[in-house]
């Protein structure tokens, strides 16, 4: 089953760390981006742009209203995801806590609906 890991961080974050723990978070980035891969669970993601730069689209009686970002009244924002494939929920948050991310920020583990969608 797939899961997809939503890291959560409040914008401008990782660049008020010094730079020196920003180097060394990065090595921890790529070492476990290294390892998922590496795993076989790992099925696809990215990181997001500053949540400032998208837009929120609502359409209410067939009129299409567009807000600037960010969209939600919160201090940590969607950052980036990761999709994985994992037998339980509680493989992909094994997953999810050794992600360095979740140190700092949040991750949200959901599983992916398939077509049927029998998640719900």
């Amino acid at each position: 089953m797939k899961y997809v890991l939503l890291v959560y961080n409040a914008p401008g974050a990782f660049d008020a760390l010094p730079e020196s723990e920003r180097t060394a978070l990065m090595a921890e980035f790529d070492a476990f981006n290294k390892e998922l891969t590496e795993s076989g669970r790992f099925v696809g993601g990215a990181a997001l742009a500053d949540p400032a730069t998208g837009r929120t689209v609502r359409v209410r009686d067939n009129v299409p209203a567009t807000t600037d970002g960010p969209f939600a009244e919160a201090k940590e924002q969607l950052a980036g995801y990761y999709v994985v494939d994992c037998e339980t929920i509680d493989q992909a948050t094994e997953i999810a806590a050794k992600d360095p991310a979740s140190r700092l920020w949040a991750i949200e583990v959901r599983p992916v609906m398939d077509e049927a969608g029998m998640e719900m």
